[in-house]
């Protein structure tokens, strides 16, 4: 059987390689590569077929206009927004507005250097000081985008004798991350603390570091981690770790504050906070709160810091505004708390399935195939004037394609009615 298999392959190779040769003989010119050929674009090639042929309407890249709040105008059409992550309704305030025009006048539209190099500006700091007060920090470093915080600061911190050791639904930026470093990685089941254990367990004496890496809030699922427990671990083992509170800021807890203060914990039990500003901060970029020797190091080291444009003064006058209008106005993140435990709580009397959704911003409505949460997004859309967008494959699995619904504190009870019933009506 192998001689056999052996053979038929080395005659599959004679051939290409003659096929090869006849190729090189023949030809003395080489086309430009055609990427119509990429497999990227051969897979959107066939997803948009797909579509046409079955007479689906693509609903990304659509053109929005002015605030992206709990209403957003699309070509003069006013529409009930499930869309963005304006979470506490902050985007567009007018304290925040102020400030950039203030921000503006003094420093311009950019800093137009690497901070390492000219661009380090006093307001830098300033934002930096409030994320590593909240955190309980030694200190904190803002970069100017989300993703490229994961990716830059997961593959700087961790080396060869590295383990990470990843939740298998962390974020893009997250495996992204992983992908460019130079460690061993092994992704967990999702939430899954025995298994977790157990790759701790056989792993713990071949690796000089031990990275895990899980999300305070899961972008897709609207489900939490048991911190508790993996802290727990965390300290057995050794291990660093990092949550990424993208979605858990302005989310999480009495005050907002995240996933360590939903459990009541200290936030000095983890030993790297990452986060964005794009979100409940209504600004754009990502940062990092640790202890000063992990700070050093990323000011330093990490690429999508030293060899980037430093943040924005806008952005940044936009986030110190925003992290102050969170803590001083906490009535904010009760409004969205109720509102979301409102809406998962109405989906599930339903019937619908909102997968592990604890009611905290996020909710998933699984549909179980690309194609028709779609259709369903596009019916949502057309004639019901509701904004929800489709979670397709390969962002999830195929079976477990949904519409997501990001609320607001500023939804009202009628919008979440409206929508509930809507849905009803069309599944």
């Amino acid at each position: 059987m192998t001689k056999k298999l052996f053979n038929n392959l080395s005659k599959i190779k004679s051939k290409v390689m003659e096929a090869d040769s006849v190729t090189h003989n023949t030809s003395t010119k080489h086309n430009n590569y055609d990427f119509k050929k990429h497999p990227l674009y051969q897979e959107l090639s066939y997803g948009r077929q797909t579509a046409e042929r079955f007479k689906i309407t693509d609903p990304l890249y659509r053109k929005y206009n002015g605030l992206a709040n709990n209403y957003i105008t699309q070509q003069d059409r006013k529409l009930v927004n499930f869309g963005s992550y304006n979470y506490l309704g902050l985007n567009g305030h007018p304290q925040t507005a102020n400030k950039i025009s203030d921000i503006i006048k003094k420093e311009g539209t950019s800093v137009s250097a690497s901070r390492i190099v000219a661009g380090q500006r006093p307001i830098h700091g300033q934002l930096e000081s409030h994320i590593s007060q909240l955190y309980e920090t030694d200190d904190a470093v803002v970069f100017v985008s989300g993703h490229a915080t994961n990716v830059s600061v997961i593959s700087c911190l961790t080396y060869e004798k590295s383990l990470i050791l990843y939740d298998q639904l962390a974020h893009n930026s997250i495996m992204q991350g992983v992908k460019l470093s130079n460690a061993k990685a092994i992704g967990f089941r999702h939430n899954d603390i025995g298994h977790l254990t157990q790759l701790l367990q056989q792993n713990v004496h071949k690796y000089e570091q031990i990275f895990i890496v899980i999300e305070g809030l899961y972008s897709m699922d609207g489900d939490i981690p048991d911190l508790p427990a993996i802290i727990r671990l965390k300290k057995e083992y050794g291990a660093v770790l990092m949550v990424d509170e993208a979605h858990g800021l302005g989310v999480l807890g009495q005050k907002g504050k995240g996933v360590f203060e939903h459990y009541d914990l200290s936030p000095k039990s983890v030993d790297i906070w990452m986060g964005t500003l794009s979100k409940t901060l209504c600004s754009c970029g990502g940062y990092i709160a640790a202890n000063q020797t992990i700070i050093d190091i990323l000011r330093y080291y990490a690429p999508g810091l030293v060899y980037s444009v430093g943040l924005s003064p806008c952005d940044t006058a936009a986030a110190l505004s925003s992290i102050k209008l969170m803590l001083d106005e906490p009535d904010r993140v009760v409004k969205l708390q109720k509102n979301s435990e409102y809406l998962l709580e109405e989906f599930q009397k339903s019937g619908l399935n909102t997968g592990g959704a604890i009611g905290r911003a996020v909710i998933p409505v699984i549909i179980g195939s690309s194609r028709k949460a779609v259709i369903l997004s596009n019916k949502l859309f057309d004639d019901y004037a509701i904004n929800a967008m489709p979670i397709m494959y390969p962002a999830v699995e195929e079976k477990k394609a949904r519409l997501r619904f990001f609320v607001s504190s500023d939804h009202t009870q009628e919008q979440l009615d409206n929508t509930v019933k809507a849905l009803k009506e069309l599944i």
